[in-house]
């Protein structure tokens, strides 16, 4: 059932950035004297290392020209060849086993690598917003497609919830998180706004606060008992059993977040940003990055190697 997007009592949502905004600069100043702060990645928080390594074993980037990155024990499984796409690539997904992954493109185009098994796309289709967003089944047997106006397409396996297709939306849809049981599914608008279908439980929402940067995507907890949402310049809110674990939201950044992923454990997360930097916070491992002008064309997608 679609539920209206409202907030939470404060104490669930607010980003504790006042109590935390020192900590995080002197973070990343560390960080910029050891070469991996401004835009190459920030390293994680206060964790273990033993527990960083559990949690966060790689993670790939992709960007605008369909190029795929492979960082720690993720596996590169070959690309799009670095340029010459219809549409910028937009989105990427995981297959459970790490085997491979999909791209989505912004006209609906989907490309496989590795184990990953193409079930069709939305590119012959006539758009009434882009594609701005993708989720693969617990199965790996489907995935979805959310557009702009949060109309959903379904491949293989993903089945149809509900969508906000036909609504007037406040904002655009920025993305999409699938549920643990695969059953349900949230999308989240660029001013926070929540909407539930299937199994997805709504927890809160920035839908009525004033954003000093649009929201970009959303994750959820290992329990789907909660999920984070992150803006633009890289705020975290928290929402359910979702624990705040840091944030970039009062830093100056060279290129704006444009994703997240968090560690299998929930116990912390990553931040891309355009320009290819990745930010860890928690358990969450850096593993290297694009920053520094590696990148052949803005980041666009964070995908975290499955079961780490």
């Amino acid at each position: 059932m679609l539920r209206t997007a409202v907030v939470r009592a404060a104490s669930r949502s607010r980003i504790r950035r006042t109590a935390r905004a020192l900590a995080a600069v002197l973070t990343l100043t560390l960080a910029a004297v050891l070469g991996v702060a401004g835009g190459a990645g920030a390293p994680a928080g206060p964790a273990p290392a033993g527990a960083q390594a559990a949690a966060s074993q790689g993670y790939w980037l992709a960007t605008h020209h369909g190029t795929v990155a492979a960082f720690g024990a993720a596996q590169w499984h070959r690309d799009t060849g670095g340029g010459g796409l219809p549409s910028p690539v937009i989105a990427m997904a995981a297959t459970p086993s790490g085997g491979g992954y999909l791209l989505a493109g912004r006209n609906g185009a989907v490309y496989r690598f590795g184990d990953a098994t193409f079930r069709g796309s939305a590119a012959h289709l006539p758009l009434a917003r882009p594609v701005v967003g993708m989720a693969m089944t617990p199965t790996g047997g489907g995935y979805y497609l959310v557009a702009a106006d949060g109309g959903i397409f379904t491949f293989g396996d993903a089945a149809f919830r509900g969508s906000t297709g036909a609504m007037r939306l406040n904002q655009p849809i920025a993305g999409m998180a699938l549920t643990p049981s695969g059953n349900g599914y949230y999308l989240v608008a660029r001013d926070g706004g929540i909407f539930t279908f299937g199994d997805a439980a709504f927890r809160g929402s920035t839908g009525a606060m004033r954003l000093n940067q649009p929201i970009v995507g959303m994750a959820l907890t290992p329990s789907g008992n909660g999920y984070w949402l992150v803006a633009a310049d890289g705020g975290i809110f928290t929402f359910g059993d979702a624990r705040f674990h840091g944030s970039t939201g009062a830093l100056r950044l060279a290129a704006p977040i444009v994703a997240m992923a968090p560690t299998r454990t929930g116990g912390g997360y990553h931040l891309a940003a355009a320009d290819g930097g990745v930010f860890t916070f928690g358990d969450a491992r850096f593993h290297g990055s694009l920053g520094g002008g590696r990148a052949d064309a803005p980041v666009s997608a964070i995908a975290p190697l499955p079961g780490t």
